[in-house]
């Protein structure tokens, strides 16, 4: 097929949305909200794990109907266009909210983070939706969308690397010059105002051109017609366990560090060599893996296999030197990281296999499934979290004098749990229903005219 020309506008456009503002406000609920929740905000482990949990159950339900509103959605601007222009607002409102610690009894504070959980999950359906539906909307050469792909993985990763290292010396900066008492609060509204940026602009350099026109059928036909092909199901499996992998790796490290290794001080140091791996995993390595393995599921496979050999030596022997510990932890965070930009690959795939299947453009529909998957991922990974620490009686705050059991479950929570998902992940790759239809959906690809 005729490679396309992409304009630099839409690369960056793009690139933007997927990370910028939108990622270190990720980033930030992902490794700090939890134990601000158990050890500022006062809530037990346990109900945050409960919250969590029903949070995703209301997410179950939401995010099919953002996918099937939006591939019903016609306006002068487009399908999924639309939606780029109020959802970094909501989302911004909803996160700022979920750091706000208000003066309520235990009741009330629980009432508040369950319904700004909510909120969130909500928004963040409405943000990442349109922005996935787009780039097979928009473009639909391979190697194009993996450029693109792989450009907003780079700006993910500069996003996690900022948030992740920097945190704390933010929070503190934004404390002691405006005058505050959590500087959560700035830096979720400073984001937001980048995420908004980037999200317009997005919407001003785009367009959808290759897209079926919406047809009569209704939701639940569409969805039916989505749903018979189980042989996607390995793809939702694989995108809940890249969404659990990639996040113990980040929520988990804070506790591992603070009562694993009872070294608080070391909590800047450990969680910049995570996000420095990060960034070199998905600004420099996810590109050359894609260059050298072609498809994002070759790439997936060479990634994930060297993380759960990396991930099983910090097992056993992470505690044994403050040398290795940092070199392997480098090492798997360069090489698992990739995992969270190298799965929306397959989100286009699946697009493009349900286009040549049933004749019709479910972007909407497909991206919000990824977009609950991962959620569900979230929503594991968190809960799971806080269960097993409540369970293995984690003590809030007792650094150096948490019991034998506790340790021993952050000690699997960092690094025995993402081994596992990534040995699940790979499973699932030997069922991927693309392999056998890849020429076919080339065929399709080529007789597709740009929709004026």
């Amino acid at each position: 097929m005729k490679r396309e020309k992409l304009k630099l506008s839409t690369i960056l456009s793009y690139a933007l949305a997927t990370g910028s503002g939108y990622q270190i406000m990720g980033s930030l609920v992902g490794a700090y909200l939890m134990i601000f929740l158990t050890d500022t905000f006062g809530v037990p482990a346990g109900a945050v794990g409960v919250i969590t949990v029903v949070a995703s159950v209301w997410d179950a339900i939401n995010d099919p109907m953002m996918g099937v509103i939006a591939d019903r959605t016609n306006t002068k601007w487009g399908r999924y266009r639309p939606y780029l222009i109020p959802a970094p607002i909501l989302l911004t409102l909803f996160s700022t909210l979920l750091w706000v610690n208000p003066n309520f009894p235990m009741a009330g504070k629980i009432a508040w983070v369950l319904i700004c959980n909510i909120g969130v999950g909500m928004t963040v359906t409405m943000y990442t939706m349109p922005q996935m539906s787009l780039l097979p909307a928009c473009v639909k050469g391979t190697e194009e969308r993996n450029t693109i792909i792989a450009m907003g993985a780079g700006v993910t990763a500069v996003a996690f690397t900022i948030a992740n290292t920097f945190t704390l010396q933010i929070k503190a900066f934004l404390e002691s010059a405006l005058g505050v008492s959590n500087g959560y609060i700035p830096m979720m509204l400073i984001c937001g105002g980048l995420a908004c940026i980037s999200f317009w602009g997005l919407f001003a350099t785009s367009k959808e051109k290759y897209i079926e026109k919406s047809t009569d059928r209704n939701a639940m036909q569409d969805l039916k017609a989505i749903l018979k092909h189980k042989e996607l199901a390995p793809y939702i499996i694989i995108w809940i366990m890249a969404s659990m992998g990639y996040g113990l790796m980040f929520a988990s490290s804070i506790y591992y560090v603070m009562y694993y290794l009872a070294r608080p001080d070391l909590i800047a140091v450990y969680m910049g060599i995570v996000s420095i791996g990060a960034l070199v995993s998905m600004a420099v390595l996810m590109p050359i893996f894609l260059k050298i393995f072609k498809t994002g599921e070759k790439a997936l496979v060479v990634s994930q296999t060297a993380t759960i050999i990396c991930y099983v030596i910090l097992l056993f022997f992470g505690k044994s030197s403050l040398m290795l510990l940092y070199v392997v932890t480098f090492i798997a965070t360069a090489v698992a990281s990739m995992q969270n930009g190298l799965v929306n690959v397959l989100v286009n795939d699946a697009i493009d296999y349900i286009q040549l299947k049933e004749g019709f453009s479910a972007n909407g529909v497909i991206s919000s499934i990824k977009g609950f998957a991962q959620k569900c991922g979230g929503t594991v990974t968190n809960s799971g979290i806080l269960a097993v620490l409540a369970a293995s009686g984690y003590i809030a705050g007792a650094i150096g004098q948490q019991p034998e059991s506790t340790l021993i479950a952050l000690n699997f929570l960092r690094f025995g749990a993402p081994a596992l998902t990534g040995i699940i992940l790979l499973i699932c790759l030997k069922f991927n229903p693309i392999d056998k239809y890849r020429d076919e959906i080339e065929e399709m690809k080529k007789k597709m005219t740009v929709e004026e």
